[in-house]
C-alpha cells in the first residue's frame, strides 16, 4: 500500500501550524462536503481523504508519529529499521502476509480510513486481535451563523447535520469562531467504539450597528446640535434594549462615551458584561427658518464680541 502525503492532501507545508491545518481542512471540507456535491463519488472520496488527513495532522500525537514515519514508511514496512524508536517488527513480515482489504465504503462506516492509516495507527493491523480493537467514530465539523442579538441573549437552534436534526442551546456570550462540542453526534464508532462528536463552529452574522472586540461593543450614535451644545438626555438602542443616557453639554463631535456593562456577556458568566463604547456624531439642523438663521447670526456676533 502506498504512502499518503497528508500535507499535500490538505495543501499545507510540513511546518504548518495547527491553525494553518485547521483553516485548510475547513476550506476543503466545505468545498467537497457531500451535501454540496450530491451523488458525486469523486467528491465523496476526496472528502474522506481530507478528513483522514485532518484526523492525523490535527492530532499532535498522530502527527508526530506520522512525521517520524515519513515517506520511508514503505521501506520500513518491508525491512524495519533498528535505529528507530518504533517497533518496526510490527510492520515487517513477521506478522505474516495478512491483507488489509477495505472493509467498507460508506461514509461513517468501516471504510472511512485508508489501509495506510489503519496500518500505521493500529486500527486493523493483522491477526484475530484486530477485529476486537474499538475505535471512536469520526468527529463531524459544521458551522452555524447567528445574529448578534442571539449571541447576547442566548438561543436554542435546530440544525441539520448529516441527515440528523439536532436541537442545540447556545449560551450567551459565545465568541465568534468558538467551537462547541456536541458529544456523541458524530459518526458511529467501529467495533463497538464510542460515537464521534460534532464540532460546531459559531460565526457571527454581520451587524451594521455594532462592532465586537472581545467582550466590548462599539457603535456610533447621532446627537442633534442643540443637545450637543446644551446637554441633555438621549435615547439609544442597545442589545439590552433602549437606554436613556446623559449627553454632557458642549459635547464635541467624535467624543466616545463609555457605557459600562452594556457590552457582550462573558461566556458562562452571564452576570458579567463588557462595555459599550458610543462615538458621538453631531447632526446639523436642516431647513432652518429665517428666525433661526437670525438667531444663529446673533450668537455668532455675540461670540465675536466676547472674544475681543
Amino acid at each position: 500500500m502506498n504512502f499518503k502525503d497528508y500535507y499535500k492532501i490538505l495543501g499545507v507545508e510540513r511546518n504548518a501550524s495547527a491553525d494553518d491545518i485547521k483553516r485548510a481542512y475547513r476550506k476543503l471540507a466545505i468545498k467537497y462536503h457531500p451535501d454540496k456535491n450530491p451523488n458525486n463519488k469523486a467528491s465523496e472520496e476526496k472528502f474522506k481523504e481530507i478528513n483522514e488527513a485532518n484526523e492525523v495532522l490535527g492530532d499532535p500525537e498522530k502527527r508526530k508519529k506520522y512525521d517520524q514515519l515519513g515517506e520511508s514508511w514503505n521501506t520500513h514496512q518491508q525491512q524495519g529499521n533498528p535505529n528507530d524508536n518504533f517497533d518496526w517488527s510490527r510492520w515487517s513480515g513477521s506478522q505474516g502476509n495478512r491483507g488489509y482489504g477495505n472493509q467498507g465504503s460508506g461514509f461513517g462506516g468501516e471504510g472511512d480510513f485508508s489501509d495506510f492509516f489503519e496500518s500505521v495507527f493500529g486500527q486493523r493491523f493483522g491477526g484475530s486481535s484486530s477485529g476486537s480493537v474499538q475505535m471512536k467514530g469520526q468527529d463531524y465539523q459544521a458551522e452555524i451563523e447567528i445574529p448578534l442579538e442571539e449571541v447576547y441573549h442566548g438561543s436554542t437552534r435546530r440544525i441539520k447535520v448529516n441527515d440528523q436534526t439536532l436541537q442545540i442551546k447556545i449560551k450567551p456570550g459565545v465568541k465568534n469562531g468558538q467551537v462547541l462540542r456536541l458529544k456523541g453526534k458524530g459518526a458511529k464508532g467501529k467495533r463497538g467504539g464510542a460515537q464521534g462528536d460534532l464540532l460546531l463552529t459559531v460565526r457571527f452574522a454581520n451587524n451594521p450597528d455594532y462592532e465586537v472586540k472581545e467582550h466590548d461593543l462599539y457603535c456610533t450614535i447621532s446627537v442633534d446640535l442643540y443637545t450637543a451644545v446644551l446637554g441633555g438626555k438621549q435615547v439609544i438602542k442597545t442589545l439590552k434594549g433602549n437606554m436613556r443616557i446623559d449627553i454632557p453639554k458642549e459635547t464635541e463631535n467624535g467624543l466616545v462615551l463609555r457605557l459600562k456593562g452594556l457590552g457582550m456577556p462573558i461566556f458562562e458568566k452571564a452576570d458579567q458584561h463588557g462595555d459599550l463604547y458610543a462615538k458621538i456624531n453631531i447632526t446639523m439642523p436642516k431647513k432652518l427658518t429665517a428666525k433661526e438663521l437670525a438667531l444663529f447670526k446673533e450668537l455668532s456676533e455675540l461670540r465675536k464680541t466676547e472674544n475681543n
